[in-house]
């Protein structure tokens, strides 16, 4: 009976030596949860790069985007929640595979809870110059610019700056819960719990999973003082996270046995 939701994230397929393995990994999960998916969220970058061109598809992720197109085929509602890293998906996996796409966080009933759900890059503005950075990459100047580069050079841009920027967050040791003050995605979860409750906040972007219960921090605030649960998804790229919401509305944070 399929009547669970499956949330998958930062999976990064495109980027490492073994990004081949990962995605043939990703592919048996998404076979192992086929007859009880009733929607698969995919919380953002689970491309490490992608450009939607009109004529041109990226190379490689067949595997995946198969799996994708045969899931929704099969009546298995998709979401997809773009990323940093592939922010530039557009409507391919819309039109291809029937996915339902989000820019931006949104609130959605899931087993009678009410959830905040997200990739979670540029919330919390606790890093101005990301904040600028993704305001100029998501403009329609940046992307009609792009495009008239040759895709060759724009390729390998995208990858050069990629992988700079996973150096930079692994030297400063980010891959860790670096407390409420400094959380930019619970910063804008408490905020938003200021105004309404949710039930769930589920993100991925941070690559730690971790699941925790946060409050709006008042108790005569206009939202009620009833505890949310703050969700982090974990990734795909280094630890095969995943999470699953049963039909009584628990979460739950699952590795994938890679043997």
């Amino acid at each position: 009976m399929r009547d669970k939701i499956y949330f998958i994230t930062d999976s990064h397929l495109g980027s490492g030596s073994d990004t081949l393995e990962r995605e043939r990994q990703l592919c048996r999960l998404l076979d192992s949860i086929k007859d009880d998916c009733k929607t698969l969220l995919l919380l953002g970058d689970i491309f490490d790069f992608w450009f939607t061109y009109r004529y041109l598809v990226p190379r490689g992720h067949v595997r995946l985007l198969g799996k994708l197109a045969e899931l929704a085929d099969d009546g298995i509602e998709i979401h997809f929640f773009i990323g940093n890293h592939d922010m530039w998906m557009f409507d391919y996996l819309e039109r291809e595979c029937g996915a339902i796409m989000h820019d931006d966080p949104v609130v959605m009933e899931l087993c009678g809870k009410r959830c905040l759900i997200g990739h979670g890059d540029g919330l919390g503005h606790i890093d101005l110059w990301f904040d600028f950075v993704r305001v100029f990459f998501r403009s329609r100047f940046c992307q009609k610019l792009y495009k008239m580069l040759p895709s060759a050079f724009t390729f390998g841009i995208a990858h050069r700056w990629s992988d700079g920027n996973k150096r930079k967050h692994a030297k400063r040791d980010m891959l860790h819960y670096l407390g409420d003050d400094r959380e930019g995605i619970v910063i804008y979860c408490k905020e938003r719990l200021q105004k309404e409750h949710f039930d769930y906040c589920i993100f991925g972007h941070r690559h730690t999973p971790l699941v925790m219960n946060i409050d709006c921090g008042t108790k005569d605030g206009g939202c009620t003082p009833r505890p949310t649960t703050y969700v982090n998804v974990g990734d795909w790229m280094h630890n095969r996270n995943y999470a699953v919401m049963t039909p009584d509305g628990k979460v739950e944070l699952k590795d994938f046995d890679v043997a």
